[in-house]
Parts: C-alpha cells; structure tokens; sequence
C-alpha cells in the first residue's frame, strides 16, 4: 500500500511533455521549468528560452521573431559563413530577410515528421524547398529550428507541432 502511495506521488510530479495540452503552468510542470502558454489551442507545454541543444527529447528548439521584416536581403544558408549581409544585431530568417537578434523568442515544441505526431487542432511544420504550400506556412505563420552552429535547416530538421492556422 505504501509503494502505491509513493509512485502515485511520484507520477504526479512528474508533469506533461512539451506539446501537451495544458491550463496552468503547474499543469507542465510542479517544478516551474515548463510554462503553459495558454494563448495556443488548449494550452501548449513549453520551455521559453532554449537553444538548439537544451530542449527534452521529444521537442525542439523553434524561433519565432516578433513583427513582419521586408528588409534587407539574405541567404540562411550561408550568412555568416561565406556571406555576411546581416549587421552584428541581426539574424538572417527563412524567408531570407535580416532581421533584428531582439525580435527574436524562442520555445522547445514538440517535433514531429507528419500530422499525425501532432494533437487536434496542430499541424506539423516541417522545412521543405520542395513543398511550396510548406513554406509559404513557415513564412504566414512563422517558426523556424534552432540549429547548432555547423548545422542548416534542410530537409532532415524534424518538424514541430504548431496550431493549425484558420482554414480560409
């Protein structure tokens, strides 16, 4: 009886993972490492603040830059290694614009490769050159993986669970 008492105690500490549904941060995690962002469908479980290396395993690291940038011109892809279009106190997105290092959040989100991965109501965002429809909802909707520092985003960067825009 009391081995049942100390693993219910145990299991009930123990939180929900990133991705999962939530009302409170408390919902996440007792400890206070996971918040709920509530403003998601039904609550997302998060981790504000990470780096591409610093997430749990079942998610990742994704920035999202506040505000819409149609400034200079970049290429993610070699920025900073061949190329260095951006100043100092900017980062080169997806879309291929400089935009300002202090626009930037960043939230460990639940990874996926299909839909499926993800709850109802969430979609998978996944990187594709390939799929047209793909990145014009990266470029809408925002949301881009925190990759090391000898990494790319390409086709192999596992996709992350993101709400499902309004079907228009």
């Amino acid at each position: 009886m009391r081995s049942l008492l100390v693993l219910a105690l145990f299991a009930a500490g123990c939180g929900k993972e990133i991705g999962d549904a939530c009302i409170i941060s408390t919902d996440c995690d007792p400890n206070g490492q996971r918040i709920c962002d509530s403003s998601q469908k039904e609550g997302y479980c998060t981790i504000q603040g990470c780096d591409f290396d610093t997430c749990p395993s079942e998610s990742e690291c994704i920035r999202f830059f506040t505000g819409q940038f149609n400034n200079k011109l970049c290429n993610a892809a070699t920025e900073d290694v061949s190329t260095d279009d951006c100043s100092l106190d900017e980062l080169c997105n997806l879309e291929g614009h400089c935009v300002a290092r202090s626009s930037e959040i960043r939230y460990c989100m639940r990874k996926c490769s299909s839909n499926g991965d993800c709850r109802d109501g969430y979609e998978c965002r996944k990187y594709s050159q390939k799929d047209p429809n793909n990145m014009a909802t990266f470029a809408q909707h925002g949301g881009e993986p925190v990759v090391g520092p000898d990494a790319t985003v390409d086709e192999h960067t596992p996709g992350f669970c993101a709400t499902k825009p309004p079907s228009t």
